[in-house]
Order: C-alpha cells, then structure tokens, then sequence
C-alpha cells in the first residue's frame, strides 16, 4: 500500500469528522520509560524562519514546557532530540516537566494554571479537558499569536486545527494525530485455532473467538476495568451507533442516546460475566494487564496508536535501545479494527489530532520568553519534524510527505496497513462528557458488571453530574 495514498485518506477522513479532544488517548500509559521504536532518523535542523523569531529574544532565555511526550510514549526520544536541536540552534533552554497522562496528570495541569504555576508552552488535550483555562484566559489563540507572528502555524491545514468547544477559537497548534484499535497477540490465537480478524470482523465473531481462546487456557482480552476501563467504554457505546451521532451526549439515560450507552455497557457486562477478562480485571493495574498481552497470556488489547512504542519495546532486550529489537517476537503483534455491531462499521475508528502545543498567555507576556515561545512551537511543529511524531498516525501538515515503510518496524507497517482502510474517523465523546461525569461509569465499572449498579443507573447519575455543569 503506499503511503501516499495512506496520506491522502487520512487527510480526507479528517477533514469530515468532528475534532473533539481524546481523553483516551491519555489514559493508562506505563510509567516505565521507552525509546522511539522507530529507527534513528537524522534530526532536520532549525528552520529560518524559527530562528529569525528566536533572535527577537534580548537574549537566550528558559521555557518551561509540559508535554506528554514520557513514559513508554513512542515519541519520548523524538521529543528530547527535536528539543536538544532547538536548544542547539537559538542558544535558548528547556526546562521540561513532561510526564506521561493520565487522570492525574489532567489535574495537575488545570491545578497548575488555577495557581499560577502553568508553563510557558504546554502540549494538552484540545477538547474539554482544556476549558477550565481557555476560559481563565490563561492561553493564547493562534490567530492572536498570528496578529504579531503571521507565519506562524501557517504550515498546517486549518480546517484540520481543533477548535476549543469552550469557545470555538483555535488555540493548539497539532502535531500527530492518534486511533484507537485493537492489538493482537498473534501466538494466542494460533495456539486456540484462531484467525486474525480482518476489516469485517463482527461482534458474533469476536465473541466466538473469545470463548476458543478461553477454551485453550489464555484471557480473551487484557483489560483492567478497574483501572482503565476508558477504550472499552468508547467503543462499547460507538458500537451502538454510527459516526454520525457518536458525538451526542444523552439528556438522560432512557432517551435514544441514553438508550446507546446503557446497551454498550451492558454490553461489558456481558463480556466480564463470560470471564472473557482476565480473573483480576477490577483489581488489576493497566500495566499488569498489558504485561499479560506481552508476555503471550492474552489474545486482544484494545488501546490506542500511542501503545505501539510500548509494544516495541517490550520486544528489545534494551527498552531504551531501538538496535536490540527482537523482530521475530515483534512479528508475533498486530494491530485490526474493534468488532462491528449494528450500524458501526468495522473500519469506523475512534480517532482524530486530539493535542497540541499551546503558548500561555503567562509567556505570551513575558517580552524575554514570547519571542521564544513562538520559536519553539514553530520548530516542533515544522514541516521537518511533524512527520517524525505522526509516522504511522496522522497529521495537519499542508505538505505530508510521503512515508517510506522502509524506516519503520513491522508493527508500525501494519499499522499504516490498517489505517489506509478506515472508512471513518470520529473523536471520543468521553471527551465531551469529561471529569466528574465520567466517575460512575469509569470508576463505577466494577460495580456495573457484577451487578451492583444498574447501566441505567450509572448512566443517569453521569447525565445529572453534566448536565450540573452546564448551569
């Protein structure tokens, strides 16, 4: 398949769907620490343009910048070397306090910037998750910036910029886009006589080949639903609808929407009572799950685009060290889309450029560090660096290039394989129905599918959290 028609599709889909923030796409990321799994790339040098706006600085000066660019992020080293080459070529500094994301982290930064505290550049979430200071007034919008820097961000496709639901101005400027997708164990399923699942591959299917792969002594899926029950919850209730209406928030839990995420839970429910996870689901860590997928104890890991370094590196005998890949035990992992039910299509995928680099109105005026700032989102969202985030995902750029397989592992080949089949791309309503409203239902999921609390219920009570939130 060639990447420029890869390209082509995804600019396409994103082009048609609503760019709603990912709240997933942050969710249950190891603390352990990994290197870029793609092969060393020569890092591009400053661009003219990035460096002309660094010398505007009276002299080098310090940024403190948060990303989510840590942990077993494929792009942990992409992000340290484009930074080092910043540093190198405008005399500047960072100060990093990147750290991978979760719930935590999402709390942290809205404590940061409710205290003063936000950085000069912070790569976030785009969607709801961002509200709390878009409306504080603690971020700058890209066409303010524009009004002072005008090449700024001009590299990139606007149609596909985010803009904030808080107020529909554009703030992030993207880098890579991600998808949501289930990974496979491919050992699993040949040790219980099981084909890997194609792009028409049913929910009826996915429950047959479940109970195949109970029958030969494995855990179907590697999920902790009481850790990280966040993949599962998205799809479950996608399958119950269409791109279309995905993005709807219900008004209570019996209307037709309610209706869609009370059947997707149950749907859960109905997967747990089958013992189609593993025994220690509600107690388990994500991380302990995914070690299960790894270690060749479970067939079916439903993440997101970010777990591919993960996966990688749990195949190098040095996680840190691209050159110790085993690729014979990497061979063994594939990636294919979630089982299709009802109306969703197999090839309709959770996804979209859910993140971005904003600059802090804290920096913004600062006369030392704007200047600066400008310079560095411009460098780390420069033609020449973008591709190196997005390889097998997606980005903004006017100008993607084309991608050469040849540079990339093999799991990341057959994620571009998958990806140049999606039919859709739709982001994560979990975005829109974000914090507090997401508790009986994240939180809750224990008690869901033992029976504890009713779907209905859980339902209603996040309904009646978020529609507090609107008054």
């Amino acid at each position: 398949m060639k990447m420029k028609k890869l390209t082509a599709v995804l600019l396409t889909a994103m082009m048609t769907i609503s760019m709603a923030g990912c709240g997933s796409a942050s969710q249950g990321t190891s603390q352990e620490s990994t290197a870029d799994s793609a092969p060393k790339q020569e890092q591009p040098a400053e661009t003219a343009s990035a460096t002309e706006t660094a010398e505007q600085a009276s002299g080098p000066v310090e940024l403190t910048v948060t990303t989510t660019f840590a942990g077993e992020d494929s792009n942990a080293q992409n992000y340290k070397n484009a930074v080092a080459d910043w540093e190198a070529a405008t005399g500047n500094t960072v100060s990093d306090t990147s750290a991978t994301s979760d719930e935590t982290f999402k709390t942290r930064i809205i404590t940061d910037f409710e205290t003063g505290s936000e950085p000069d550049v912070l790569f976030f979430f785009n969607g709801a998750d961002a509200n709390d200071f878009v409306n504080a007034g603690k971020v700058v919008s890209i066409d303010e910036i524009r009004s002072e820097f005008p090449d700024y961000a001009s590299n990139m496709n606007d149609d596909l910029i985010a803009a904030s639901p808080a107020d529909g101005v554009k703030y992030a400027v993207p880098v890579n886009g991600y998808w949501e997708a289930m990974f496979v164990n491919t050992e699993v399923l040949d040790a219980a006589g099981v084909a890997m699942p194609g792009a028409d591959y049913t929910w009826d299917q996915f429950l047959e080949d479940c109970q195949k792969i109970k029958d030969a002594g494995y855990a179907p899926i590697a999920a902790a639903l009481g850790n990280i029950p966040h993949y599962w919850w998205e799809f479950a209730i996608f399958n119950q609808q269409t791109p279309d209406n995905h993005l709807d928030i219900p008004t209570s839990a019996d209307d037709a929407t309610g209706s869609q995420w009370v059947a997707g839970l149950e749907d859960i429910k109905d997967l747990y009572e089958r013992g189609y996870f593993p025994d220690n689901t509600l107690s388990a860590t994500d991380d302990e799950t995914f070690a299960m997928f790894t270690d060749g104890k479970a067939a079916f890991l439903l993440d997101g685009s970010w777990k591919v370094g993960g996966i990688v590196g749990s195949c190098q005998s040095d996680p840190d060290d691209p050159a110790t890949l085993d690729a014979d035990k990497l061979s063994h992992f594939d990636v294919t889309y979630f089982p299709g039910k009802g109306n969703r299509r197999t090839t309709d995928m959770i996804g979209g450029l859910s993140m971005g680099y904003y600059i802090t109105t804290k920096a913004w005026e600062d006369p030392d560090k704007k200047a600066a700032a400008v310079s560095f989102v411009s460098h780390m969202t420069s033609d020449e660096v973008v591709p190196l985030f997005a390889q097998h995902t997606a980005s903004a750029l006017k100008n993607a290039p084309v991608v050469d397989e040849s540079r990339f592992n093999a799991l990341q080949v057959k994620a571009m394989s998958m990806m140049s089949g999606v039919t859709s791309l739709t982001g994560a309503v979990q975005d829109l129905f974000n914090g507090d409203c997401r508790v009986s239902t994240f939180d809750g999921m224990p008690d869901i599918v033992v029976g504890n609390v009713s779907a209905a219920d859980a339902v209603q009570e996040g309904i009646d959290v978020y529609e507090d939130t609107l008054e």
